[in-house]
Formats: structure tokens, sequence, C-alpha cells
């Protein structure tokens, strides 16, 4: 799942930052999953080493109360847990809540757990949702979790997007074309952009992640900016964004 040059399977901080200077990404939010475990350890310290350029998602497990001391929000793979009706996790939201925490959430495919998300977020509209792998894209019903989005407090993340339409490949249309629906679901100012790195940089570069949504025609320069920066900007809290010095290769004129 990661990339050859990750040796000892491990993915640092460093090596991240390294990949987001070279693509001139200012500013990332860590999120974490199931087949990883627990990292928030880990976390902590590079939330501390990297305090400008990194928010982290704490890992919510079941039976185990939320973590929320030194994290920015808190993960839960909702469609991995237990129960599949979210109202057991009410525990998570209350916590985000009492700690001016945002929520990530990762839905199984389609309507299956929509209608207890949809509860939690409107039990909960103060605090921020954002709903990972832009809603399992390419999954049958996927635009019922995009539908989520037109609460107030609910954002869509793309993270994985490359990977779900991976069989297509650079500089895949049908996911500009997913963005394009979704933006006609939710609007614009809904969706955020996501690389899911590091896996999906066994097959493409950190910049090719987004630069098929620079590239492209069937987007406007606003509605690009908003996709690639301005919505997370908000969404996140990112309030001085470093700033990137270009890195050219020999390939670059």
């Amino acid at each position: 799942m990661t990339p050859p040059y990750m040796v000892d399977g491990a993915n640092t901080a460093e090596m991240l930052i390294s990949n987001m200077d070279y693509a001139g990404v200012s500013a990332a939010v860590v999120t974490q999953e199931v087949i990883d475990g627990n990292q928030n350890a880990y976390l902590r310290a590079v939330k501390t080493k990297y305090p400008d350029r990194i928010k982290i998602y704490s890992y919510f497990d079941d039976d185990t109360p939320p973590e929320t001391e030194g994290f920015d929000g808190i993960k839960l793979c909702a469609g991995r847990m237990k129960h599949a009706d979210l109202t057991r996790y009410a525990a998570v939201f209350e916590a985000a809540q009492k700690y001016g925490l945002f929520v990530g959430l990762e839905l199984a495919d389609g309507d299956a757990q929509t209608a207890s998300a949809r509860e939690m977020i409107r039990q909960f509209p103060d605090v921020r949702i954002a709903i990972g792998h832009f809603g399992m894209v390419t999954r049958p019903g996927w635009q019922e979790q995009i539908r989520l989005a037109r609460e107030k407090n609910v954002y869509i993340e793309s993270g994985g997007i490359t990977w779900l339409f991976h069989k297509e490949f650079y500089p895949y249309p049908s996911a500009v074309r997913a963005i394009r629906e979704a933006a006609e679901i939710c609007g614009m100012e809904k969706l955020m952009w996501g690389s899911d790195y590091p896996r999906t940089m066994s097959e493409i570069t950190y910049k090719m992640s987004f630069d098929f949504v620079l590239k492209s025609p069937e987007l406007t320069d606003g509605e690009k900016t908003a996709f690639l920066s301005g919505n997370a900007k908000g969404v996140f809290g990112f309030d001085r964004l470093h700033v990137c010095v270009p890195v050219k290769n020999m390939l670059e004129d």
C-alpha cells in the first residue's frame, strides 16, 4: 500500500513534509484508518514538531473514550465499527462539540449509514463534519453521502478519489465529472481536495493527486481554488499558511 521507496513500510512526517514542499502544498490534515492501527501517540509528537503545517485526527476505537487532548479532530471509521447505527457513537460528537474539534466520517458504501449520520449531524449542528473518500464515489448510491453536505456543518473531502478511479488513471476525467456532479448536489463550497497520501503514491506522485484538477477545463479558476485550498482553510482553521518555495526538477523549464 505504500510506495516502494518506503523500504521499511514507514511513512514518516518528514517524508510527508518533503512531498508537500516539493508539490507546493502548504498544509495537510492527517487522518487515520483501521488498517494502520492507532497512531495517536506518534501524531501528537508530529503536531508538536510541525504545528503550522499539520492538523491531526485522533483514532477512535469501539468501547474506548474518544481522545481529544492535542488533537484537532476525531476520526470515526463508521463503516468498520461494531455498530452500523452512528447514534451509538454519540460520545464522539459530544466530545467534538465540547472541545471544538471536527469529526471525520468514512461511511459504509451508498446510503447504508446516511440516516443515522444525518441524525448525528442534526443533533450536533455546530460540529464540523468531513465525509471521506468523496462518499465512495464509484459505488452505487454515492450521491446519498454527498447530499449530507447540504447540512450547514457537513463537508466532503476527496481523499482516495484517484484510487477509486484508478482504472481510468490520470488525468481522471470521470473524477472531475464526479466533482462537478457533487457540486451540483451540495455546492462547490462544500467540497475539499484530499490526496490519500501515501497509498496512492505507489502509482502517482503527490502533485498528480491534485494536478488533474488544476489542468481540467471542466472547472473554473474560482472553483479550483475553492476545492484545492479555500474551503479546507476555513473548515479546518488554517489561519496562517506556510509559503512554499517552488522546487523545480530537471524536466521543467
